[in-house]
């Protein structure tokens, strides 16, 4: 298996870059609750074990089983310079749409480690309006999450903490039928029936929601 590595973050700090940060999103595309960024700034070359059943891997957070993600954010938080989380609730992506929200929520997690970033490697797009990184201090990595450590972490990071907040919100009596504890908001066939049936709840993403049930050839659960 080939691993993201530090490859993109040596090069910047051989040019003189102190804070060199990876930064994703999870929750883009779920029907239910917020998304959620990460931003790491990971100590440069330091790498975790790879082997043993306790082996540590960093990588694209959907490639890795749910007690290797735990296992990876806990090293992740140990081992960084820096780490942030930033969210964007449910209200917000109603309101703005999740182009805008995520782009909160990233600017959010890159306040939140507490430390001025000065180049930003991210997944796929840039973030405007991030305050001391423009966009020549951004680098847009395609598929960075494979392929840069600090972009698989902040992956990790985030889906973690996603997931853990979906599991507590779908505790909740109300919230129960639909499922969150195992499908964490996104559309799966049980979470679709689930709103067939008892219709959405203020958690709920309304363009997400409406558009699959404008498109949608299923027939209401009785």
């Amino acid at each position: 298996m080939i691993l993201p590595d530090f490859l993109f973050e040596k090069k910047l700090y051989k040019k003189g870059y102190k804070y060199i940060a990876g930064a994703d999103e999870v929750g883009r595309g779920s029907f239910s609750g917020p998304v959620v960024a990460g931003c790491v700034v990971l100590k440069i070359g330091v790498l975790p074990g790879l082997t043993g059943s306790d082996s540590i891997i960093i990588n694209d957070s959907k490639r890795l089983t749910p007690e290797k993600r735990e296992i990876a954010d806990k090293w992740i938080r140990k081992n960084s310079v820096a780490w942030g989380i930033g969210t964007a609730g449910v209200a917000q992506i109603n309101r703005l749409g999740i182009k805008k929200a995520s782009e909160i929520a990233f600017r959010k997690a890159i306040k939140n480690t507490g430390v001025e970033i000065s180049y930003l490697l991210i997944d796929a797009f840039y973030i405007p309006y991030v305050r001391g990184l423009r966009r020549k201090n951004q680098k847009a990595v395609v598929k960075g999450d494979t392929r840069s450590i600090s972009i698989a972490a902040a992956s990790i990071i985030a889906k973690v903490y996603r997931d853990n907040l979906m599991y507590r919100l779908g505790g909740r009596p109300k919230y129960k039928k639909y499922g969150w504890g195992r499908n964490k908001g996104y559309g799966t066939g049980q979470h679709r029936d689930a709103i067939k049936k008892y219709g959405p709840t203020r958690q709920h993403r309304k363009q997400f929601v409406a558009t699959w049930l404008k498109n949608s050839s299923f027939s209401p659960v009785r």
